[in-house]
């Protein structure tokens, strides 16, 4: 399960040193010095989506700083160097208040390539213990005015401190927050966003020596068409496919009821487990003995509590998972959308596996065996046919996880916007989005892929 009808909406990032490794190689010089010292003018691409992410160190230190610093260093980011206040948090989950010291730091603003009807922000961090960020953006409307500051996001990797949340009741009459998506409420009236600004708060307990460090942080923009059906692309004739481990969320049907009712509403986390194994990190041994030692796959329960939204009460918040794929050992990830299927064999195809929402009716994709309001599933290869091979964690067990699922089927029930529901009414669909995990320092096809698709 994803996200109610309303919401919609992730991608790697990598970009840290990415875009900077490319261009120290093209140049021969290093990774930092080649780092671009502020976003990149917008171009016109046709697509409609923009990304934009700062990651490296020239990136930092552009902005406005309010007690925080840039560092620099393998993967550059974001602390605190100096805080410029203190507040009380009142947890409205836990009760709990607690005084914390903060310092906030505040991007370039960022004129989007297209003039979007939504935008979900995302982020990669360390919290240890004692520490959290806030993630907040402001819109510009095509009249020159701005939204509220939004909050996107209360983020923490850990859940002693605070309980990590969406911000529900976030409107101003002409946008809404739908737990991590700022939608425009009526698009069809013209109105869109044309910039925005991305505004980081960083806290830690009076006194700290240290505080959260944030390695890549930005926000992707839309205006994807509603449309029922979309355009069916052409497959490459290339069969490819990626040795990604299987997890299913099924076995673990009524573990851990307090995330999100169980394994059963798990496809998010253990899509994003699936792919945090692929690129062989693995939770560590201590951050598993809370978990019953006669459940099977532990890291999957873990990785449950570790997406966990307290307000939306569930698992399915995207640049929650993107975050927490995050904090394994030099991985990076953020939410995007994707235009076609093509696109998606590019990435696959440079070794870079997606994970993409997606509604149907049990009639819409041959051998699902289900229909679902919302779902994530695990793309990791194509036929020479151009089926779509996918890690489904809608299976019964481990060794029933891989499915082949017709192209043109699945193109549609995930790039579409709108669809009919079981019960006969239209409903929306994702619109293309995926999620993107990859290292932070990509190779050089992985590079190029990624800045196929828009990413980089």
């Amino acid at each position: 399960m994803t996200a109610p009808t309303p919401r919609r909406a992730v991608l790697v990032a990598a970009l840290a040193v990415a875009t900077a490794a490319t261009a120290a190689t093209v140049s021969g010089g290093s990774a930092e010095a080649a780092a671009p010292s502020a976003p990149p003018a917008p171009r016109g691409t046709g697509r409609p989506v923009d990304n934009r992410f700062w990651y490296a160190y020239a990136h930092w230190q552009a902005g406005t700083h309010q007690g925080t610093t840039a560092v620099d260093g393998a993967r550059p980011g974001l602390e605190i160097k100096t805080p410029v206040g203190r507040t009380e948090y009142a947890d409205p989950h836990t009760g709990k208040k607690s005084t914390w010291e903060y310092a906030t730091w505040t991007s370039p603003a960022h004129r989007s390539t297209v003039p979007a009807t939504e935008a979900i922000a995302s982020w990669n961090a360390r919290t240890p213990a004692g520490t959290w960020i806030q993630a907040e953006l402001r819109g510009t409307y095509g009249d020159g005015t701005n939204t509220p500051w939004y909050v996107m996001g209360r983020w923490a990797s850990g859940d002693r401190d605070i309980r990590r949340t969406s911000v529900d009741g976030q409107t101003d009459g002409r946008s809404t927050v739908w737990t991590d998506t700022l939608a425009v409420d009526a698009p069809a009236s013209g109105l869109r966003i044309t910039g925005w600004r991305l505004r980081l708060t960083l806290y830690r307990k009076p006194g700290a020596d240290r505080g959260p460090t944030v390695w890549l942080a930005g926000a992707m923009l839309s205006d994807v068409p509603d449309r029922f059906t979309v355009p069916a692309s052409t497959p490459s004739g290339q069969a490819h496919e990626l040795k990604v481990p299987r997890y299913s969320q099924e076995t673990h049907a009524g573990q851990y009821p307090e995330y999100d009712n169980g394994g059963e509403a798990w496809c998010s986390p253990t899509s994003s487990q699936m792919i945090i194994e692929f690129w062989g990190r693995k939770a560590g041994a201590t951050s598993l003995t809370w978990v019953n030692p006669k459940f099977s796959d532990p890291q999957v329960c873990h990785a449950a509590r570790s997406t966990y939204d307290a307000a939306y009460k569930g698992c399915g918040n995207w640049p929650f998972n993107a975050a927490y794929a995050a904090t394994y050992r030099q991985l990076a990830g953020v939410v995007t959308r994707l235009c076609s299927l093509t696109e998606l064999e590019t990435l696959v195809r440079a070794g870079i596996p997606a994970i993409t929402s997606q509604s149907f009716t049990a009639q819409e994709l041959t051998g699902a065996g289900y229909g679902t309001a919302g779902h994530l599933m695990t793309v990791i290869g194509f036929t020479a046919a151009g089926d779509v091979i996918a890690n489904d964690p809608h299976s019964r067990d481990n060794a029933s996880v891989r499915r082949v699922y017709k192209r043109r089927e699945f193109e549609n029930i995930w790039l579409r916007t709108k669809r009919t529901g079981a019960s006969g009414k239209v409903a929306s669909g994702s619109g293309g989005i995926c999620y993107l995990y990859a290292p932070a320092v990509p190779s050089v096809a992985q590079i190029a892929a990624l800045r196929a698709v828009g990413v980089l």
